[in-house]
């Protein structure tokens, strides 16, 4: 026999890669029963995520005009940031709650929407107010087109600006900031519209202030007033 049939027969070795060989770096890392189980479980734990809910999702990233959320489905979906209302308070990983409206649109990502979660999150309480006629504590946030921007429980709500006050106000800036009780005057879920009204707040406090105030008054009594206007005929005078 000859040397070269003697090296052929002997056995070649496989090359290790550092303590691993070859045959394990190619051997799967999960079989097929690991990963069916695996699906099922993704499966299961995104089949109670439907359209037209309230979910929870995480940060992932901030951009310039959108947020990236994470719901925990097969893809991320976008939020855009002017449906946050202080867009330099968002954080990575921080939760929040959208609304899911399409859990795949034409470019195969999720829908989210918040203002519509925060709107939906709401509704109930704003509903009931204005039922019932009572009043809710709201933020005016900015100046628009006729009127201004009133924060109600983190949703936006519009205060008309001949609701403002009592009387007439030419400068709407100076109440920009400012904290008022609102009487809710007219609502419509599907526009996810809200109008507001602190004239009808000071209006009910100046009735009730004017039948307290006749409740006390007696003939012959001196009391302090505020002449309010002159007229031909006399004066009015506010007596409180």
């Amino acid at each position: 026999m000859t040397e070269e049939t003697t090296a052929a027969e002997e056995p070649q070795e496989k090359p290790i890669y550092g303590n691993v060989s070859i045959e394990e770096l190619e051997k799967p890392e999960y079989d097929e029963d690991q990963i069916n189980e695996f699906t099922a479980l993704y499966e299961e734990s995104i089949s109670g995520i439907k359209e037209g809910q309230i979910v929870k999702g995480t940060v992932v990233s901030i951009g310039q005009s959108e947020v990236m959320v994470d719901i925990g489905f097969k893809s991320e979906g976008a939020v855009s940031i002017k449906e946050f209302s202080d867009p330099s308070a968002i954080d990575i990983l921080q939760e929040v709650e959208v609304f899911l409206e399409n859990v795949e649109d034409q470019e195969g990502q999720v829908v989210l929407s918040k203002q519509k979660a925060d709107f939906m999150r709401v509704w109930d309480s704003i509903k009931d107010a204005h039922d019932t006629g009572n009043t809710v504590e709201g933020r005016l946030m900015r100046r628009i087109k006729g009127g201004i921007v009133v924060d109600l429980f983190g949703v936006e709500a519009f205060l008309p600006g001949s609701q403002i006050d009592i009387r007439q106000v030419k400068n709407f800036d100076q109440f920009i900031g400012q904290e008022f009780p609102f009487k809710i005057i007219k609502l419509n879920k599907a526009r996810r519209n809200i109008v507001v009204s602190r004239r009808a707040v000071l209006e009910e406090e100046r009735g009730r202030m004017r039948e307290e105030i006749i409740k006390v008054l007696e003939e012959g009594q001196v009391r302090e007033g505020v002449v309010k206007n002159i007229t031909d005929f006399g004066a009015f005078i506010d007596l409180g």
